[in-house]
Parts: structure tokens; C-alpha cells; sequence
């Protein structure tokens, strides 16, 4: 149950790091959604990227990169969660991309 709760939180976390009034933005939430397996490494919680994380990620990278950057380019402080930029930019490395 506190898995669930956090999977949820975390689910929330991405969307409000998309959410905005940039047609852009709205265009990379479904991309996003995707990647909420990285949300643990990338707010610092865990050490590795996860499996399900490295999958998503070639993809995202090769189709829709902004997106990406967007999240990068944020303040890095999403609904309470802060996006450890290091393990964000160590993403592509951590997963052999």
C-alpha cells in the first residue's frame, strides 16, 4: 500500500512538473507519464535508475528530448519533491543511453 501511495505521488509530482500554459509542455505529458520510473533516482531516493526507468528512457531521448529539458530547466522543486539535478543529468549515463 505505501508503494502504491508513493507510485501515486510521484505520478503527481510528473504532472505538475509539466503542467503549464506551453502547448509544448501539455505535448510531453503522455511522454512523461512514462518515465515516472526514474522519479526515485532522479529526486535523489535511489542510487541506480530502475529497469523499467533505462527501458523508457532511449526513447524519450531520440523522440522527445525537449521534454526532457524542460524538466531540466525547471526550478527543480515539483509539488514539495526536488529533482536532484546531478542524478538528472547522470540519467543518460546511469542507463548506458
Amino acid at each position: 500500500m505505501g508503494l502504491r501511495i508513493l507510485e501515486i505521488g510521484l505520478v503527481l509530482v510528473l504532472v505538475g512538473m509539466l503542467s503549464g500554459g506551453v502547448a509544448a509542455q501539455s505535448s510531453c505529458n503522455r511522454v512523461m507519464m512514462g518515465m515516472v520510473p526514474c522519479l526515485n533516482y532522479v529526486t535523489g531516493n535511489s542510487s541506480n535508475p530502475s529497469s523499467p526507468c533505462c527501458s523508457q528512457l532511449p526513447s524519450v531521448v531520440q523522440t522527445r528530448p525537449q521534454c526532457l529539458c524542460s524538466v531540466l530547466n525547471g526550478s527543480g522543486v515539483v509539488l514539495g519533491l526536488t529533482v536532484n539535478r546531478t542524478f538528472a543529468l547522470a540519467l543518460p549515463g546511469a542507463c548506458n543511453v
